[in-house]
């Protein structure tokens, strides 16, 4: 009788306790994600405890939100970036990545345990790959996976297959998705409650199979809010305003020293060849005045370096700035009729004031791409923003990624995307459509509490 009492109290204790929630993410990125959800779960009535374990790197976005950490955290060689490279596995593996992982799995079985043994109800949330997924499965407790990392774009579009030239290639999607069998039988066990694809044509895909996927948007595109109201930008004479707005070209190197310092290097070449093709008479641009070029500066880069780099190429400091952005500390440069501007603060900024952007980054590229415009990508040779990595990235955005090889080629593509209104209007559609509507954290963020 005692037993059935104390299992009673235990139910009913459940019942009105919040849920306890571990994260599991695996990268900076899916860290930023995985925040941004945990942000609106913060907010809506009775929200869980939540608890975090990323699987790579030391969690900082996690520790911002005061979020406690369980089990070790570390980071490895190569930040990361392993899927593209062995050498890079090698190097993490003996950097100790065997035994880390094993501990993680310790760590995460020993939380659910003791999360039972309090008679608390639990669950977790993995947000990432195959990794964190697979941790989920294993760990006895409800999942739901958030897939950050693939996307049906990558072996496919809406109008069928994309060719592709190696045998390798063709193997992505050889069961008919580009998640694998044995990732669909990880997202397909009961104890999955459910699964939030990137996009429309992959939720439809997962579909066919009996995985609880829901299409809710790609959280990558929240918290984008610029400063400044689109009206206050654009005021009633918006006609006259239009033809005197300096065309502005957003400049994104990337957050990881030392590969983003090489990386503006190779945009400063792109710049300058861009700035002497506005002198040529048959320019779209010739008559144009004012270009303005915002450089998006990660917080933990040495805009020093940049700067450097910039002057180097015959750009002087000056005090005025054409146009008004929300940082104290942002530098600005003048050559001819041209600004470049250096903020590491103003990041939504430059992403909403930019026409067209100079890329070589991987999550700004993509958010860039999904607020409706072109972006040009030059392949560098660091461990992130590679041929293989560029070349994966222009199949998951479509049109809306121009690559090219030398960056003296970006000026010519510049000239032909403002001859021709109608390949922008296809790329403003082709980015909201592959990168959604932004809002996902609050949905997903409700769909978690109705099917936890």
């Amino acid at each position: 009788m005692s037993n059935t009492r104390s299992s009673l109290a235990s139910n009913s204790q459940s019942a009105t306790s919040p849920l306890r929630l571990l994260v599991l993410s695996n990268g900076h990125g899916e860290d930023v994600i995985a925040v941004r959800i945990l942000q609106e779960l913060q907010r809506q009535p009775n929200p869980p405890e939540i608890f975090a374990l990323p699987l790579v790197g030391e969690g900082r976005a996690y520790q911002q939100l005061d979020i406690p950490l369980i089990g070790s955290v570390r980071t490895m060689p190569s930040g990361g970036f392993i899927y593209m490279d062995g050498r890079q596995l090698a190097r993490d593996v003996r950097g100790g990545l065997l035994q880390l992982t094993l501990s993680q799995i310790k760590a995460v079985r020993r939380w659910v345990s003791s999360q039972k043994k309090l008679g608390n109800k639990r669950a977790i949330l993995a947000v990432g790959d195959i990794l964190p997924l697979l941790f989920a499965t294993f760990s006895g407790a409800n999942y739901a996976f958030v897939g950050t990392a693939k996307s049906e774009y990558h072996v496919r579009d809406e109008a069928g297959l994309l060719p592709r030239k190696s045998k390798q290639a063709r193997w992505e999607n050889f069961s008919g998705s580009i998640y694998h069998p044995w990732e669909r039988w990880l997202m397909s066990r009961r104890r999955c409650k459910a699964v939030f694809p990137r996009d429309a044509l992959t939720t439809e895909t997962l579909k066919q199979w009996p995985i609880p996927a829901f299409n809710l948007g790609n959280p990558m595109m929240d918290s984008l809010e610029p400063t400044f109201s689109r009206q206050q930008f654009y005021s009633q004479n918006s006609q006259q305003q239009e033809t005197v707005r300096p065309l502005m070209v957003t400049l994104l190197p990337g957050s990881r020293p030392p590969e983003a310092y090489n990386n503006w290097e190779v945009i400063m070449i792109a710049v300058s060849a861009l700035m002497a093709s506005f002198q040529e008479r048959d320019s779209v641009f010739y008559t144009s005045g004012t270009v303005v070029f915002l450089g998006a500066i990660a917080p933990g880069l040495d805009s020093n370096i940049l700067s450097q780099s910039v002057q180097s190429q015959g750009w002087r400091p000056e005090s005025a700035s054409p146009i008004q952005i929300a940082d104290p500390n942002i530098l600005t440069f003048k050559q001819r009729n041209a600004y470049l501007l250096l903020t590491q603060q103003a990041y939504n900024d430059c992403l909403h004031l930019g026409d067209i952007a100079i890329a070589m980054a991987g999550t700004a590229t993509e958010q860039f791409i999904g607020l409706g415009k072109p972006a040009i990508a030059i392949p560098g040779n660091g461990p992130q923003y590679n041929p293989a990595f560029a070349e994966s990235q222009s199949r998951l955005l479509g049109s809306s990624l121009i690559l090219v090889e030398q960056p003296a080629e970006v000026a010519q593509i510049v000239q032909s995307l403002f001859k021709n209104p109608d390949i922008l209007q296809i790329i403003a559609e082709n980015g909201l459509r592959r990168m959604g509507k932004p809002g996902a954290a609050l949905r997903i963020a409700e769909c978690l509490q109705e099917r936890f």
